[in-house]
């Protein structure tokens, strides 16, 4: 029987790379904790629960993280920076509290004190919830790039909403997905303070008078915006930035006459609707949903934290001095203002309104200001995931930005005609307002003119949204579009998640590459190295038992330890080809029916994500590979040689534990459909081999590792080009190919539903007569090389050198490589030197009577 892996505590003990500040004395820690469990949660050791030990551990760490917080907020007033604004709908943070002692440099001090005090500090972070205020990876991505802002000293701020329901929680119910609503602030959050001296007015609705070509808008709705502020602490610098949540919170006064006619208790209870806005997060992922609720969240976040930034640049330590600032010249300097894909995009026609109808400034001058001040992300070229509002829903909910856009286009398209005259089916496909059908406003469009500068967030991705997507725009605006490819924080995604792999590569090269990941590649030279190679084999294998544990805790699934560790785990996405995972799932299971003696490697295939509630073939696919999953798991010919497991609830917390376990990592999508990944490099960066397409950051990933250290497969994205052109038939693949057939023909016939012969046959016709992303061309090519891929697992050395090489090229895909980027090309902003707190100091000596404390 294998050994128990390590816990955490004990590796901690060991090592010392977490030190990286003075460490704390594990006395005052223990004291500190006593006292918030008594004073904080008035609690005592005879009746405290562990979430009990969890919310005084966690008001503990927070004590660590106040003075910097108010010295890093003091040093921005003071310094006056250029600052940062990242406007992002989704903030997937995940659990707060293990990242933060990462951080901080003390989490070996509260293990060791936690531990004197008798409590395993692996269980109380177990109990925290997951901040799941993100769909997927545009979410994942934004909470990665405030670490990376942080840690990089760039004075910024987080914007969002602070949904009281995060993302849906997945339970999956004889096979199916059923979705739970996900009551993250139920035990509250410590980690946020609530700022009710800046709650702020948002208007919707009315109508917009004109007096004289003064424009204004009257008659509106008012609901106001309550903001809640979390810490974000840098690594090892003593930078704690903040990111701003708001939060909807109706008027707090109404008619006098409710209160004669009876209706009192009715208008109480018809806030609500107002505070409606900030309830719950949209469980969409790539897919445009034009709800009038969705629209709202849109502006609400935007009016909020527009008014949040011109009041900091108004009162900012020289603005009250300085006459530039009311005529708002120098706002491009120090504001940069980054739309995290097209849902803050309402942000460039609220600013006009504001400078134009309130600060009075002439339209050439605010919008000069606003294009300057403004930079767009574009995240995706699946048409269904553009945003698209109709025109009516806008004129309703938003009267007088309607005009603005109108104007904008309207002086837009005059520019259209200067540069290409005569072109006239141009300015009709260039034109922010579409005619055709249902008037719409594509906001790609609007951003896209507003901006200064517009991004993809891979290198393919930005070559496609130029030369395809955008290529009018691209022709327009050739000095605007960029490349910034995406990245990954190695604080949470090594660091904090993988403790054994991070401290062997600690004893072999130091510990630059937390913060310079790019150190990595010192690990080249150890590719020869057996013993090296062999550890690298040992952590992985750790992992992988204390994943095998998590599985049969919660699956009661028994996997093989010593098998592939095959996982694909993302949003569930057509594109994103999980069907095909599933094709394969099926190939390996008709080949050991056939043949139970023939020569196999084993392999436990995992997929986990969530598919959008409405999206009927998302869910669809995941009954399916549970049925699969079942029809094999419980085959005794099969027996421990293939398993499929179903990981229920995907969500940041539970790609900690999977990641540093992966053997390989499945990025599959069709070439030309994922704007880049970062999942892609997660698993690169702890370790696991990819077997993937060209696309996204795929490849670039390849490049930075080598051809041969990444099993590619499939179309590349001129291949999917032309084999549009030519017209494609997925019956020319399914008579050729006779496994496919064959298991094309089992979904069809309900060999994996005997329940229901019928339950697939939507995924069967899909495929046979649409198979929009082309799983049948791809099918032969990607198992031939899933092959391969068993082939030279079977070679233990072999593998692990491939695992170091991926490792050792990581570097590039560090999210503090990408700020540095967009600090440099976008924002023109520059680092801050924030001094350390004297560790004795008082309230007072952090300035808190003075006016500096109050900015």
């Amino acid at each position: 029987m294998a050994a128990k892996p390590q816990t955490d505590h004990d590796r901690r003990k060991q090592i010392s790379i977490r030190g990286i500040a003075p460490v704390e004395n594990v006395v005052d820690l223990k004291k500190a904790f006593n006292r918030h469990l008594h004073y904080t949660i008035v609690k005592d050791r005879n009746v405290a629960t562990p979430r009990d030990y969890y919310l005084a551990l966690a008001h503990t760490i927070r004590d660590h993280l106040v003075g910097r917080w108010i010295r890093t907020q003091q040093h921005y007033y003071e310094k006056d920076p250029k600052r940062v604004y990242y406007l992002s709908l989704e903030f997937y943070m995940g659990r707060t509290l293990a990242n933060t002692m990462v951080n901080l440099g003390i989490q070996s001090s509260c293990d060791e004190a936690l531990y004197q005090l008798g409590l395993d500090i692996e269980e109380l972070e177990e109990i925290e919830e997951d901040a799941g205020l993100g769909n997927g990876g545009l979410g994942r991505l934004a909470a990665c790039f405030l670490d990376s802002m942080a840690t990089l000293g760039l004075a910024a701020y987080g914007y969002g909403i602070r949904y009281d329901y995060g993302i849906f929680a997945q339970k999956i119910e004889n096979g199916w997905q059923v979705e739970e609503p996900d009551e993250w602030l139920r035990y509250g959050n410590p980690w946020e303070k609530a700022r009710p001296e800046y709650v702020l007015p948002i208007n919707f609705y009315g109508r917009v008078e004109d007096n004289g070509g003064k424009k204004r808008w009257v008659d509106t709705q008012v609901v106001f915006a309550m903001p809640y502020d979390s810490p974000i602490p840098g690594y090892g610098n003593n930078t704690v930035n903040t990111m701003r949540l708001w939060s909807a919170k109706a008027s707090s006064n109404f008619d006098l006459k409710f209160f004669n006619n009876g209706e009192y208790i009715q208008a109480v209870c018809d806030r609500n609707e107002a505070e409606n806005i900030s309830r719950v997060l949209y469980p969409n992922d790539n897919f445009f949903e034009g709800k009038e609720l969705r629209l709202k969240q849109e502006y609400f976040l935007v009016a909020a934290t527009l008014q949040d930034i011109i009041r900091r640049f108004k009162s900012s330590r020289f603005g009250s001095r300085d006459p530039i600032r009311t005529s708002f010249d120098s706002f491009p300097d120090k504001v940069a203002i980054q739309l995290n894909d097209t849902h803050p995009s309402l942000a460039i026609p609220e600013l006009l309104r504001i400078l134009v109808d309130i600060e009075g400034l002439p339209w050439d001058k605010a919008w000069e200001v606003t294009v300057k001040a403004c930079a767009y992300t574009n995240h995706t070229v699946l048409p269904e995931a553009l945003e698209r509002w109709p025109v009516h829903l806008l004129e309703k909910l938003l009267p007088r930005h309607l005009e603005i856009i109108y104007y904008i286009n309207h002086l837009f398209l005059q520019e259209v005609a200067k540069k290409f005259p005569g072109d006239s089916e141009k300015m009709k496909r260039m034109s922010l307002v579409e005619e055709d059908g249902e008037k719409r406003v594509n906001m790609a469009y609007m951003a896209i003119v507003g901006s200064h500068a517009i991004n993809g967030v891979a290198a393919i991705h930005s070559q496609i949204i130029k030369t395809d997507t955008f290529r009018d725009f691209a022709e327009m605006f050739p000095d605007r579009f960029q490349n910034k490819t995406n990245g990954i924080t190695p604080r949470r995604w090594l660091l904090l998640c993988n403790p054994g792999l991070s401290d062997v590569i600690a004893e072999k090269i130091g510990e630059e590459w937390v913060t310079n990941l790019y150190a990595l590649t010192g690990l080249k030279k150890f590719a020869k190295d057996e013993t090296f190679l062999r550890t690298i084999i040992k952590v992985k294998q750790e992992n992988k038992m204390k994943l095998a544990e998590y599985i049969k805790q919660e699956f009661n699934i028994t996997v093989n330890t010593s098998s592939i560790f095959d996982i694909q785990v993302k949003r569930i996405h057509e594109y994103k080809r999980q069907l095909m995972n599933c094709f394969h799932m099926i190939v390996l299971y008709n080949r050991l029916k056939k043949n139970p003696s023939m020569k196999f490697t084993p392999r436990t295939i995992m997929i986990g994500g969530k598919a959008a509630p409405g999206y009927h073939m998302a869910k669809l696919i995941i009954k399916l590979i549970n049925n699969v999953g079942r029809t094999v798991n419980n085959d005794p010919i099969i027996g421990d040689r293939l398993k499929i497991v179903y990981l229920e609830n995907y969500r940041v917390s539970l790609a900690e534990k999977i990641i540093p376990a992966a053997d390989l990592s499945e990025q599959i999508s069709t070439a030309g459909t994922e704007a880049s990944g970062t999942g892609n490099m997660k698993f690169q960066l702890n370790g696991a081999l990819t077997i993937g397409t060209l696309d996204g950051a795929n490849v670039e990933m390849r490049e930075e590792m080598g051809d041969e250290n990444i099993f590619i497969f499939g179309m590349n994205v001129e291949e999917v080009e032309e084999t549009k052109r030519q017209g494609y038939n997925a019956r020319e693949f399914y008579e050729k190919n006779g496994e496919l057939k064959q298991l094309l023909d089992q979904i069809n016939n309900g060999y994996f539903s005997p329940e229901d012969p019928n339950m697939f046959k939507d995924i069967y016709n899909n495929i046979m007569y649409t198979d929009r992303f082309m799983l049948c061309k791809d099918f032969e090519s990607y198992i031939s090389c899933q092959d391969r891929v068993s082939e030279v697992f079977r070679d233990p050395l072999e593998w692990a050198k491939m695992c170091l090489l991926n490792i050792a090229s990581s570097g590039k895909f560090s999210s503090d490589r990408t700020i540095s980027e967009y600090a440099k090309d976008i924002w023109g902003v520059e680092p801050n030197d924030i001094k350390l707190p004297a560790p004795h100091e008082t309230p007072e000596d952090f300035g808190l009577d003075s006016k500096a404390a109050k900015k």
